[in-house]
């Protein structure tokens, strides 16, 4: 497991948390003792002191089971006959475009989600999600790609968000950026204030992540320097650029 004390200097408004998808039922969580959606889990494992375990009877929207592979295809929701009523798509077949391809677990294997804020963290997370000022974000995306280079991108549908920000990093291990206020469950629920960002960090990610932060300088001093002086400061740098490769 990662030390992943170093997501504490960012000071947060809303906590970090981990999350660890499982057939089994952890010995050290208590059990989730609500209903709520699987959006709704991380705005309360956020606001929680140790941490929770989810099963299937902790759902209120069929979503969440169904990409966590606790459920079957409910056929009202997947052939699309909701979105067309609620306003969100034109008709059923733009909306059943979303589930052709949405990323779940396979059907038996992710009975328990375990949630957690990383404070008080006890297992080791299969995600990490941020929720970020875009200050914030802006770091944390810069050390994504501070040695490799790497691009960072966000994806998402209208609704279902819960598939990108808990499924789509996981399965394909690539970090995933939302935003607040742009997801139909979570705006309907004011999980949270709109404009922040989510971002959602795989586990294979986190040493590169966690090393880069240690290295890196995180409050660039251009960010404070003013347009005019940037401008003289980049013109002086490739002119020392271009002397050194004429050298």
């Amino acid at each position: 497991m990662c030390n992943l004390d170093i997501f504490e200097a960012f000071e947060f408004e809303f906590a970090p948390v981990g999350i660890k998808f499982s057939m089994n039922r952890p010995k050290d969580l208590p059990g989730l003792d609500k209903k709520l959606a699987l959006c709704e889990m991380l705005r309360e494992a956020q606001q929680s002191r140790s941490g929770f375990y989810a099963e299937n009877g902790n759902h209120n929207c069929q979503v969440g089971p169904y990409i966590l592979g606790q459920v079957r295809a409910d056929p009202g929701m997947v052939s699309g006959q909701i979105g067309p009523r609620i306003g969100v798509y034109q008709d059923a077949r733009a909306n059943r475009k979303i589930y052709l391809n949405m990323p779940r677990l396979a059907e038996g294997t992710g009975s328990y989600t375990w949630f957690a804020p990383l404070k008080a963290i006890a297992f080791d997370p299969d995600l990490v999600i941020l929720t970020a000022k875009p200050s914030q974000a802006e770091i944390v995306l810069r050390a994504m790609g501070y040695r490799s280079g790497t691009g960072w991108h966000a994806r998402g549908t209208s609704v279902a968000g819960c598939a990108w920000l808990y499924m789509h990093p996981y399965l394909s291990g690539e970090a995933n950026l939302m935003v607040t206020g742009l997801h139909h469950g979570m705006k309907v629920r004011r999980v949270f204030p709109e404009g922040l960002l989510l971002l959602s960090i795989p586990f294979q990610l986190l040493p590169e992540i966690i090393t880069n932060l240690q290295e890196m300088q995180w409050d660039l001093p251009q960010y404070s320097w003013g347009k005019e002086y940037h401008l003289q400061y980049m013109a002086q740098l490739g002119e020392e650029i271009s002397r050194e490769t004429h050298c």
